[in-house]
């Protein structure tokens, strides 16, 4: 039997509570879009148009998934394909501005769905989330493979 750090522990409890507390969110909220919709159109919101088998990738789904997927954002106007500037017979697809309002307001439900479980939190406590958020947005940002790739100016 192997000894698990702290941290270990630690972090496989995050994992768990993230995904009820995303669970709960998503029920609350009485949403039937998919999950993979919103990661579909978050992914393309953080990394700008991409191919779709490297969308498929990103959102873990696979690729005939994936054109699912892209033909449903296109059709309610949250996505479009694009011109793929390094390959002109290919296109990418990227989120339009009404997938970037419609991610904002899907968002602004999960967090007021959510709100009643935190109402009551001490400033410490807030605090205390505050520097949690940052903390994890801050890790996944430095040691993420998938993070947006650098634009050069």
């Amino acid at each position: 039997m192997t000894h698990r750090s702290e941290l270990h522990e630690l972090l496989g409890e995050l994992v768990q509570t993230n995904s009820r507390l995303v669970r709960i969110a998503a029920q609350t909220t009485g949403s039937t879009e998919s999950p993979a919709t919103w990661r579909t159109l978050r992914v393309l919101q953080q990394n700008g148009p991409i191919r779709v088998g490297e969308l498929a990738a990103l959102s873990r789904v696979a690729q005939p998934t994936m054109t699912k997927i892209v033909a449903g954002l296109t059709e309610r106007g949250w996505a479009q394909r694009v011109a793929d500037p390094g390959d002109a017979r290919a296109a990418q697809i990227g989120v339009t501005p009404a997938g970037v309002a419609a991610v904002d307001a899907w968002l602004d439900e999960l967090a007021s769905a959510l709100h009643p479980y935190f109402v009551g939190l001490t400033a410490d406590e807030l605090d205390a989330l505050r520097r949690t958020v940052t903390l994890l947005q801050e890790r996944v940002e430095l040691n993420d493979p998938n993070r947006p790739r650098e634009m050069s100016h």
